[in-house]
């Protein structure tokens, strides 16, 4: 197979990064684990942070909405919710799987299980 101009980036010296079917793009990022976590009242999208993460994650809010997007673009939002109650008790986090991102918000890579219930 011969590479061809628009098999690379700009400066002409490696790869273009194409997405793939899920919308996952290269490589590279900080790698988060995504999660539910049931209170009496309600359901709480939580995330768990690398103690390494880049420091270009500045704003904590558009970061968490980063997320939460990205996480409910690739999930059933309602079935995954239904099944969370089904499975979980108050006070229960269940772990939804781990999403690794950029800064720039470049999705490059997802990883999802089924509802899986930590106490």
């Amino acid at each position: 197979m011969t590479e061809t101009d628009a098999d690379h980036d700009d400066a002409g010296d490696a790869p273009a990064e194409r997405p793939d079917r899920t919308g996952v793009t290269g490589s590279g990022g900080d790698t988060f684990g995504v999660g539910i976590h049931v209170t009496e009242t309600e359901f709480q999208f939580v995330v768990h942070v690398p103690s390494d993460v880049d420091a270009g994650w500045t704003d904590p809010e558009a970061f968490q909405q980063l997320l939460e997007q990205t996480v409910w673009e690739r999930l059933d939002q309602e079935a995954t919710l239904r099944a969370v109650a089904h499975r979980a008790g108050t006070g229960d986090t269940v772990t939804l799987g781990r999403v690794t991102l950029r800064p720039d918000g470049t999705v490059t890579n997802v990883a999802f299980r089924d509802v899986a219930v930590e106490s």
